[in-house]
């Protein structure tokens, strides 16, 4: 594993790497990650598409150090969308390329597959769907509405982010808190270490909290970024793998269960036993195997 600092429009975003990223002839995988996490949530996969032949590139994205702080101030979706394919045109990717992303990295991918400026050939999302699969429908309203009370004692911390300086000072009690939900029974040491390394100060913590603050401050969407504006809320328009932990305290898991046959044909959706939300740091044999079996699956579709 190396690092790489690449320069785009208005961040530096620097990744750890894994394969030769620099020979253009072997496909590229673009790993993303969410909150409260780093680009190291890759340790396992990385090295396994590596071993299958990819360039694997996993940045830190925008505002997690060693990554900068953006120039433009923007943490909305369709910001993180455009750094992911100015990423794949800076790594001269083509239509060969793997995108994964996870929590925040899933909502990117999920935008991304619904956008016509799509150049990735396969996408797999982790612990968050396409929101416009978990919507409700006339067939299956009751289901929804056996969800949502529990979703929505779940998702408390999504309100509590946009509280003013408050997530900063209580941010390490925070973080470690949803660890324990989110995954129950791992230990989350390792990556909580990593997270204080990419988050020192109160700059960067903002940063990572702005991924909650920026989506409903959609008049402040910097204007080169508005051409993504209705995608990352859209129908998916390629086919994804769509992974999700049995015992996930982030996102429940009857989700997944809903959402199949709203998905683009080729599409495909698995529940990890014994995984909670960080599912690729959890069952990583399992999220290994289920995501080279998709690219095998998607190769041969498009033989």
């Amino acid at each position: 594993m190396n690092q790489r600092t690449t320069a785009l429009d208005r961040v530096a975003l620097t990744s750890l790497v894994w394969g030769d990223v620099d020979d253009v002839s072997l496909p590229l995988a673009l790993l993303l990650h969410g909150f409260p996490d780093t680009a190291h949530t890759w340790r396992h996969l990385g090295p396994a598409l590596a071993a299958e032949g990819y360039r694997v590139v996993a940045p830190f994205t925008r505002g997690y150090a060693p990554s900068a702080l953006p120039e433009d101030g923007s943490f909305h979706v369709p910001a993180l969308m455009y750094d992911a394919l100015a990423l794949h045109r800076a790594y001269d990717g083509d239509e060969r390329a793997l995108l994964v992303g996870h929590d925040w990295g899933a909502i990117t991918a999920n935008g991304v597959a619904a956008s016509d400026a799509n150049p990735f050939g396969v996408i797999v999302s982790l612990a968050v769907p396409p929101f416009s699969a978990m919507n409700p429908r006339r067939d299956d309203v009751t289901r929804w509405l056996r969800i949502l009370p529990r979703q929505a004692a779940m998702s408390w911390y999504t309100l509590f982010n946009q509280l003013p300086r408050v997530p900063e000072r209580r941010f390490d009690r925070l973080v470690a808190h949803l660890w324990r939900k989110w995954s129950p029974g791992f230990d989350a040491t390792t990556d909580l270490a990593h997270l204080a390394a990419a988050l020192p100060d109160d700059a960067h913590r903002s940063a990572a909290l702005g991924y909650y603050r920026a989506q409903p401050r959609t008049w402040q969407l910097p204007a080169r970024y508005q051409p993504l504006a209705k995608d990352w809320v859209g129908a998916p328009r390629v086919p994804l793998l769509f992974l999700q932990g049995a015992d996930d305290g982030c996102l429940d898991a009857r989700w997944a269960d809903r959402i199949g046959d709203r998905l683009p044909a080729g599409s495909r959706v698995a529940v990890v036993e014994g995984a909670g939300h960080f599912l690729q740091l959890e069952k990583p044999d399992v999220v290994n195997t289920l995501i080279l079996e998709y690219l095998r699956e998607r190769s041969a579709a498009r033989s």
